[in-house]
């Protein structure tokens, strides 16, 4: 296993770049972690999400900029940064023949662990993410979430200081996405840097100390998730119908409003009201004045997806649904 070289951030990424024949996928991205730092990466489908990450884990080349993990260079030392990094895709990587124990036996060796170390390190890593009761059946009696929290386990049989998870929880049912969140907790209180991709809004919200919002392949806002809400600047007055006609007729009256995102499913619209509460009022009158139902309505503070709807002009909600 490689030495984290210098004192300073564990994952370094400088004006990076990225082209697919004429296509920009990144363009002039820079960030840093520190370590115990959960940095987020959030965008729509084709933003860059993923080809970042393979850039930094040395799966693609870069066509502009550098990176460093642990102080050495992705590019001129990949065969080192290797040894520091852990990475999970976004679909599992285990062996559904083989059991947790055995799939962990079998990323040691790959890692070139001492045989003599290995049953310790299993042992440590079953116990400390709570997979003794599942570790000797096969993998493919296992839960989306137990396989997915294997997945991330096997990226840590080395203790990388650094770990990259592209949307790790992609697909997951809500009891699997909160185990895989404790999960990466833990890994962030014990001093792994984390870079994390993801289309969650909560999950950002979550996890990630520091957010990317990117677009086209560039950063469009950075930020804790506190401050990206903050700075959005804008109350969100969010109404819900009986059904899809009367969301219909609504977007038709609150169509001028810029920013107003609608969900067809929830029957739901979003719609922005900045510091004009009254404003709010006018609008459910007109509304109900127009003949519609309304289910339920709230007035509240922004959230990351309000932030990412304004920035991206992508509804998270669709997004995720089309991935």
């Amino acid at each position: 296993m490689g030495e984290v070289a210098d004192t300073g951030p564990v994952i370094q990424a400088r004006g990076l770049g990225k082209w697919f024949g004429d296509v920009e996928a990144v363009r002039d991205l820079s960030f840093s972690v520190a370590a115990g730092q959960v940095v987020g990466v959030l965008g729509p489908n084709g933003a860059g999400k993923t080809t970042t990450i393979k850039m930094l884990t040395t799966l693609f080349s870069m066509d502009a900029g550098s990176a460093s993990v642990g102080g050495f260079d992705v590019q001129r030392q990949p065969d080192v940064v290797r040894q520091l990094i852990g990475v999970a895709g976004q679909s599992a990587a285990v062996d559904e023949k083989l059991t947790a124990r055995e799939n962990l036996e079998l990323f040691c060796r790959l890692y070139k662990i001492p045989r003599a170390a290995r049953k310790e390190r299993i042992g440590e890593l079953l116990e400390r993410f709570d997979m003794d009761s599942f570790a000797d059946r096969p993998a493919a009696t296992y839960s989306g979430g137990q396989k997915r929290r294997l997945d991330v386990v096997a990226a840590l049989v080395a203790s990388p200081p650094a770990l990259f998870l592209d949307e790790p929880t992609a697909g997951l049912d809500p009891r699997g996405r909160a185990e895989l969140w404790e999960a990466i907790r833990k890994l962030a209180e014990q001093g792994t840097a984390i870079v994390l991709t993801t289309q969650y809004l909560e999950e950002a919200d979550r996890l990630a100390d520091h957010i990317l919002m990117i677009d086209h392949g560039q950063i469009v806002a950075e930020g804790s998730p506190t401050t990206l809400k903050r700075d959005l600047e804008r109350d969100v007055l969010e109404v819900r119908f009986a059904d899809g006609s009367d969301l219909s007729v609504a977007l038709d009256i609150v169509g001028s409003v810029d920013g107003v995102a609608a969900d067809p499913q929830e029957h739901r619209i979003r719609v922005p009201i900045g510091d004009d509460s009254a404003f709010a009022l006018k609008l459910l009158r007109r509304l109900q004045d127009d003949g519609l139902t309304i289910s339920d309505f709230q007035l509240r503070r922004p959230t990351l997806d309000d932030v990412f709807l304004a920035l991206t002009g992508a509804s998270a909600a669709v997004e995720q649904e089309e991935s």
